[in-house]
């Protein structure tokens, strides 16, 4: 019997430490509500390694939004310091925010949209031992690539945001309500009550409570936005996992048959030997002999040199001493002992509700239980408090399977071949939760009373109200009520423990024992610029200076005024109470406190701070706080001291001040500021006021150091030449030994940065020009509506040629200058240009041909011949093909400037009859089909565009 009970026990406890393991994975909710995982690829997350698979200190991956809702309605402290987190990374980010200014909603929002905040959250949470490695470990083999809690954030009906994402630059007064993704995905309130289940090994005995989002950021409203959720989970039926066989590596299985679980225990003194049983006799004394026998079917056991004996039937200490008295008349002085070898099997039957109802052979030592257990238990009908044992007819007895279960008592009778276990349908049933021990639905015997039922349920918690029990009940056959115990307002816990005695309980109740208060009704709280944050014990009468005793309770440079959030009753709606720190410190207004006040001292530089501004040519620029009696002199130091190219002779002070209250009035004031910092003259220094701005000033010409021009080409000496402010081109090309023979000034290139900016902005407004065109404005009047759809087809066509032609040639940069080989001749001129920094000058050689480009039959470059015309060499590339439009052809002159029909030279009217120069570019441009006068003008400019940096290619090839 006892070995058989230890059996299950030990499995029962195999399982239940299986369970709470492997708890986490069942509850796990693979579809949970926010869809997070730890997969997604936080591309700027420095703290991700291999690709966000785990932390780069070796950690395991970081938690998922929903893992950390979890932890936070664990640890609803936990949210203040992840403000403060939270503020810390946007201050880095440049932005400042205060903690008090985020709300709980931006924070869910910005835990769900960032996973480099969750990685951040994920390794605080680690530092502050709310989370272990051990704990990340199994989260993320719970997860399954999904998050292992399922959680929602609460939110209000009206609270919408598209974007779904809130970034750490916007601030608080701008955000009028975040939603969570569950909210996003269709939450309703009804379902935000449920508790939230954790993957931690050891969840607490305590339901959570659920943490409603607050109005205003205060620790006692936190505590008083707390609700107690129902727990509508469906309650398991006290004692069915008793009968369940679980091990590491399967789920939960009816218990085996109890061949498979052997029962191999010692016999006792009184235990009933019959045929099947294997007995071990031992002689010693006058013989030494050890022989083992097996009783026979007519229960009769053969010994040695004695014949056989009739022992079935016997108890085994009187079998022991017929055998020995046998033994003896054969063997002289003999001793004799004998033990059970190895029990007989019986058949016994199990019925009724039972898992696998059936004969079953098992020891003879077997009790009910053990039967019950073999039989996989009863079923969810079968009871579990009414045994019934039957040999034949007779009644055996009856077996309350509660005794074993609550008070480990065991029944001893034993089991006979033959014998019937009947296990009958359940009796009336009971539901017990809440703030009990043993939450559980219980078979009722006996049990009348409520209390009798807590007594079942392990009694009540010391967190349970046992003046708030409710009972929902069902009247047979009729309705279902609620009940209550009626017990007055203020009634004693004497009088509550004599009316749950005396309260009856009912088949079909489900009874809820409610929690006290999550929070203490006697407290105060202080916030902000104080050591101690936190919450602080109260007393009738308390006032102010008994939590502020002096300036050791505050962080350095409080702000002289503090406030108080009262919660004022009866709906407990917050107003706040301002006071002067310094006047309450030295015991003027000491105001008197009333629970849940907050008591919130704020940094000087947190209320309004006073900040001033230092720009310029210093190391940090930037705004700095303003500290009692800080000077210029002071801030520049602070900013790191002065740039080499500062100007320290005068500097920018710029100063405000309200007039009147209506309007600002700014002032500007120079000040020495070098003799100010150098030599600490006071009189050249000036206190600064909020707001100020400080600009330091840059030297004369400091930008034009280290100023150069390129000249590349035909010069004597081509380099990199450095020049002095309003130095000419001429002057250049003389240091740089002049032009050499083979030299072609006329095509010089000269390319200037400022003028590369100009043509890609005229570029690109051109290109938009085109591409934003109406139809409209491309399509000629007298087109008919059948033409239309061919002509918008030639014309998209034709726009698409001429804005790849844009884009693939990039901006030049070419500045046109007139210049020849005569540098006398046009030194000191117009044509003599200054030069500018990044200046590169390129002097081609000579070319010996004029290129012709375009709709052309022939396009190539022809050999220069003197005195030829346009239409020479345009003959000479075979002329202009069927789609060129002969009247708008020009000729791009070496030196970049343009020959057109506009051009306004005297032979505007015949452009063919231009005399080329070498270098010299013929264009005849493509005709434009089927537009208006503005489309044509328009893409004449970009074909006009797209051909300019021909020259400049010609001159880079020569």
């Amino acid at each position: 019997m006892s070995g058989q009970s230890s059996s299950a026990d030990s499995t029962g406890t195999s399982g239940s430490g299986t369970t709470l393991s492997s708890g986490a994975s069942q509850s796990a909710d693979p579809t949970a509500a926010s869809g997070l995982s730890t997969t997604e690829n936080p591309s700027t997350n420095t703290s991700f390694a291999n690709g966000g698979t785990s932390l780069a200190n070796g950690a395991p991956a970081p938690l998922t939004a929903d893992q950390i809702f979890a932890v936070l309605q664990e640890e609803p402290d936990t949210i203040v310091e992840l403000k403060s987190l939270v503020s810390d990374l946007a201050q880095q980010q440049g932005t400042p925010i205060q903690p008090d200014s985020i709300t709980d909603e931006m924070l869910y929002s910005k835990i769900a949209s960032s996973p480099e905040l969750r990685a951040n959250i994920t390794t605080f949470l680690r530092a502050r031992g709310y989370v272990t490695d051990n704990d990340l470990q199994s989260f993320a083999a719970g997860s399954d690539g999904n998050d292992a809690f399922s959680f929602q954030v609460p939110q209000t009906p009206d609270q919408q945001f598209a974007g779904g994402s809130l970034p750490l630059n916007v601030l608080p007064e701008a955000i009028s309500g975040v939603p969570s993704q569950a909210s996003r995905a269709g939450t309703t309130q009804s379902n935000l009550a449920r508790p939230v289940t954790s993957a931690r090994t050891n969840p607490p005995r305590e339901p959570q409570v659920l943490h409603r989002p607050t109005p205003y950021n205060l620790l006692s409203l936190r505590d008083l936005y707390t609700q107690l959720p129902e727990q509508n989970g469906q309650l398991k039926r006290f004692g069915s996992e008793v009968f369940l066989r679980r091990s590491g590596y399967s789920s939960n299985q009816i218990a085996p048959n109890a061949r498979e679980t052997p029962l191999d225990v010692p016999a006792g003194p009184a235990y009933v030997i019959g045929p099947g049983d294997s007995l071990t006799i031992t002689l010693w004394g006058g013989i030494s002999q050890t022989v083992t026998r097996v009783i026979d079917r007519e229960g009769k056991l053969a010994l040695p040199e004695a014949g056989v004996v009739q022992v079935a039937g016997l108890s085994l200490e009187h079998a022991q001493a017929v055998i020995a008295d046998t033994l003896k008349r054969q063997f002289r002085d003999a001793q004799v002992a004998v033990t059970v070898a190895r029990l007989r099997s019986i058949r016994i039957f199990v019925v009724g509700d039972v898992q696998r109802p059936g004969a079953y052979d098992i020891s003879s030592l077997s009790t009910p239980l053990n039967a019950l257990y073999a039989a996989g238990g009863p079923t969810s009908t079968g009871s579990l408090r009414l045994l019934r044992h039957y040999r034949g007819k007779e009644l055996i007895g009856e077996i309350d399977l509660y005794d074993f279960l609550l008070h480990g008592v065991q029944n001893e009778e034993h089991l006979e071949s033959g014998d019937t276990v009947l296990v009958p349908p359940t009796g009336p049933q009971v539901s017990v939760y809440g703030a009990v021990k043993r939450p559980a639905l219980y078979e009722l015997k006996g049990e009348t009373t409520l209390a009798a039922m807590l007594d079942d349920a392990g009694g009540v918690t010391v967190t349970a109200e046992l003046g708030h029990i409710v009972i929902d009940r069902v009247v047979a056959n009729q309705q279902r009520e609620t009940v209550s115990l009626d017990l007055p307002a203020g009634s004693s816990p004497d009088s509550a423990r004599a009316a749950i005695v005396a309260f009856p309980v009912h088949d079909g109740d489900r009874i809820h024992v409610s929690r006290i208060l999550p929070y203490s009704q006697r407290l105060v709280y202080v916030e902000g610029h104080v050591v101690r944050p936190g919450r602080m014990p109260y007393h009738d009468g308390m006032q102010l200076s008994e939590v502020l005793h002096s300036y050791q309770d505050m962080l350095p440079e409080p702000a002289d005024r503090g406030e108080i959030i009262r919660l004022v009753p009866p709906d407990l709606h917050p107003e706040t109470i301002n006071f002067n720190v310094p006047e309450t410190l030295i015991g003027n207004n000491n105001l008197t406190l009333q629970p849940f006040d907050t008591i919130r001292i704020l940094g000087r530089y947190e209320a309004d701070a006073p900040q001033v501004t230092v720009g310029g040519e210093v190391l940090r620029p930037g705004t700095y706080a303003l500290s009692e009696g800080l000077t210029a002199a002071q801030l520049v130091r602070m900013a790191g001291g002065f740039k080499r190219d500062a100007l320290l002779t005068d500097a920018d002070l710029t100063s405000y001040q309200v007039v009147g209250g209506t309007k600002v009035v700014s002032d500007r004031a120079s000040i020495r500021i070098g003799d100010a910092v150098d030599h600490n003259d006071r009189s050249a220094d000036a206190p600064l006021k909020p707001g100020d701005v400080l600009t330091i000033h840059q030297l004369t010409g400091w930008n034009d150091i280290g100023s150069s021009i390129t000249i590349e080409g035909e010069v004597s000496h081509p380099g990199v030449y450095g020049f002095q402010q309003g130095e000419r081109l001429s002057s250049i090309l003389r240091r740089a030994g002049g032009f050499r023979d083979t030299s072609y000034p006329a095509g010089a290139v000269l390319v200037r940065d400022d003028v590369r900016k100009l043509e890609e902005k005229s570029r690109e407004e051109l290109i938009r020009q085109i591409e934003t065109s109406s139809t409209a404005a491309r399509m000629r009047p007298t087109i008919a509506s059948g033409d239309q759809s061919a002509t918008l087809q030639l014309i998209q066509e034709e726009q698409t040629e001429v804005l790849s032609r844009l884009r693939s040639q990039p901006p030049t940069g070419r500045l046109v200058i007139h210049i020849d080989s005569d540098i006398s001749s046009w030194e000191n001129t117009p044509a003599d240009i200054e030069v500018r920094s990044g200046d590169v000058l390129r002097i081609p050689k000579r070319p010996g041909f004029v290129l012709v480009s375009g709709q052309v039959y022939n396009a190539s470059a022809i050999t220069f011949s003197p005195g030829k015309t346009a239409a020479w060499y345009l003959r000479r590339a075979g002329g202009a093909n069927q789609i060129a439009n002969k009247g708008d052809i020009f000729v791009i002159r070496a030196n970049g400037s343009v020959v057109g029909r506009g051009s306004g030279s005297w032979f505007d009217h015949d452009v063919l009859s231009t005399q080329l120069e070498p270098g010299d570019v013929v264009v005849v441009p493509q005709k434009i089909i089927g537009a208006s006068v503005f489309w044509r003008n328009l893409l004449t400019v970009a074909q006009l565009s797209s051909s300019i940096a021909i020259t400049a290619s010609v001159a880079g090839l020569l």
